[in-house]
């Protein structure tokens, strides 16, 4: 038998839900599990899969909050069947190494997006390598950030980056309100790419690097490349899977 264990958000609606599925079902821990079920919003969907990076657990959403785009619908019944019938997707997290202007070095993983933002009034300038290549030797903008396919539909869509399909094994790089080059909207990368934001100016122009939420201020370089190594495995049902949904989303009015 499958060993479920609920993980819910603090909000009124998770903490519901989760007394709900308590009394219906025989729980183990988190550390036992062989699926979690997270219950709130996209969120808590993340903070989960953070939770899982070196452990070979599924993770089944449901919707208690608000966006819930990695989330299936909220039902008490029959749980177990639908675990069982869920469709599975691998999802493989960036890595982000920020070099801050003291010269220390953070390490972060970010499930949605790599992002690089202004601090203060002034336009960040930045330098963008690809594999060790300058590819755009100067951009003057507000950031620019690296999402996975997962992430595209959320902060990198709004910043008008594309939809990227689960199974095309690509990122999607995407400036932020940039202002010169005006024309430059981006590019679509090989996911095993390593790319390169030099901060030019750093003293002057200060930036901030944020993985998911993890955030370093005052960066002067950041390093990101997928991390193949690490596969978390999201369940969702079949018909809401989430290579629909991404689907859905270039298509919506």
């Amino acid at each position: 038998m499958t060993r479920i264990a609920f993980i819910a958000a603090d909000s009124a609606d998770a903490q519901t839900a989760l007394s709900e599925l308590n009394q219906r079902y025989a729980a183990v821990n988190a550390e036992d599990a062989d699926v979690i079920v997270a219950l709130g919003g996209d969120g808590q969907m993340l903070q989960t899969l953070r939770e899982t990076f070196h452990r070979d657990v599924r993770v089944f959403g449901m919707n208690c909050g608000t966006v819930g785009f990695l989330m299936n619908a909220y039902r008490v019944d029959d749980l177990p069947e639908r675990i069982a019938a869920a469709d599975e997707v691998i999802i493989h997290p960036l890595q982000m190494v920020a070099t801050d202007a003291a010269g220390k070095q953070t390490t972060a993983m970010a499930i949605n997006e790599v992002s690089v933002l202004r601090q203060t009034a002034q336009a960040a300038k930045i330098q963008i390598s690809i594999d060790d290549v300058v590819r755009l030797q100067e951009m003057i903008c507000d950031g620019v950030l690296v999402a996975t396919a997962a992430g595209s539909t959320a902060y990198n869509l709004s910043v008008h980056g594309p939809i990227l399909p689960l199974g095309a094994n690509i990122l999607a790089l995407t400036p932020i309100s940039p202002f010169r080059p005006r024309r430059w909207r981006g590019a679509v990368l090989p996911a095993p790419a390593h790319i390169r934001f030099d901060i030019l100016e750093a003293h002057k122009r200060p930036v901030s690097a944020v993985a998911d939420s993890a955030e370093m201020r005052d960066v002067v370089r950041v390093e990101i490349h997928q991390d193949s190594e690490i596969s978390l495995r999201l369940l969702h049902d079949p018909d809401h899977n989430l290579e629909e949904r991404v689907l859905m989303e270039q298509f919506a009015p």
